[in-house]
């Protein structure tokens, strides 16, 4: 196919995702694992079969020597995009936001990876000392085994909202089955990589009062997901991650 016509709409390191006409088009670099992508296309698949809105996967092809997936476009704005538009409505915006989480941990959907396997084997192949790991590794055991689905990457610039006000989910490429307190810690530590301490703090005594679980408990999973996620990101982001996985306790 030519993208001649095609809008980019992202660019990232490993990959560029573009629009022609009534379909994304996501190419992922030479070199990308084969078997990464082809997961992130069966997680998205998997998701479909849920109550949730997402744009529906269309195909899977090879685009100039590339891989690539293809999906739905769907015509909105991503909910990041509203809240630097309206700051007068961003507590109403967050509130949604923290809804559409909630939604997503009420789905279930047995044939997803599990969180707690995923996690286990990040922490091994992260930086941290053998001391850090052990620590991390013990405090994940202990965690409650759960099956709520997890989006793994659940921020405002992966949800479109339609002119009529229906919200879908972007990318799925981290879902899992797991405990949703991990998927809670991992959305506040991409907030404060960002730089939004306050929208942090906000988010996490938001989500805290409306999944009527403790704030502590989303805490202790904080220096957990900073060791999985520090295996992503900038060297200045992975050095931020590793600093917050070595904290033992979180007050």
């Amino acid at each position: 196919m030519s993208f001649e016509n095609a809008v980019v709409l992202a660019k990232r390191p490993n990959k560029t995702i573009y629009r022609d006409g009534d379909t994304v088009i996501k190419v992922f670099e030479e070199g990308f694992s084969k078997a990464d992508i082809l997961n992130e296309a069966l997680n998205h698949a998997r998701i479909e079969e849920t109550n949730l809105n997402i744009p529906h996967i269309t195909g899977i092809n090879m685009v100039d020597g590339k891989w690539a997936i293809f999906t739905e476009y769907i015509e909105g704005k991503t909910l990041s995009q509203l809240m630097e538009e309206s700051p007068a409505k961003f507590n109403e915006y967050l509130d949604l936001f923290v809804e559409l989480q909630l939604i997503v941990h009420d789905q279930r959907q047995r044939l997803l990876n599990s969180l707690k396997i995923k996690t286990a084997r990040k922490i091994d192949e992260s930086d941290l000392n053998a001391t850090i790991r052990y620590e991390l590794q013990t405090r994940l055991q202990s965690m409650p085994k759960h099956h709520k689905v997890c989006h793994g990457d659940f921020i405002p610039s992966n949800i479109i909202i339609k002119e009529d006000g229906t919200p879908f989910i972007l990318d799925w490429a981290h879902a899992s089955q797991g405990n949703a307190a991990a998927d809670a810690a991992i959305t506040y530590l991409k907030f404060k990589l960002h730089g939004e301490d306050e929208t942090a703090e906000k988010y996490l005594r938001l989500y805290s009062i409306k999944s009527d679980t403790a704030k502590q408990y989303i805490q202790k999973w904080i220096p957990i997901v900073a060791a999985t996620e520090s295996l992503h990101g900038t060297e200045e982001e992975r050095n931020m991650l590793l600093s917050w996985a070595d904290v033992v306790d979180w007050q």
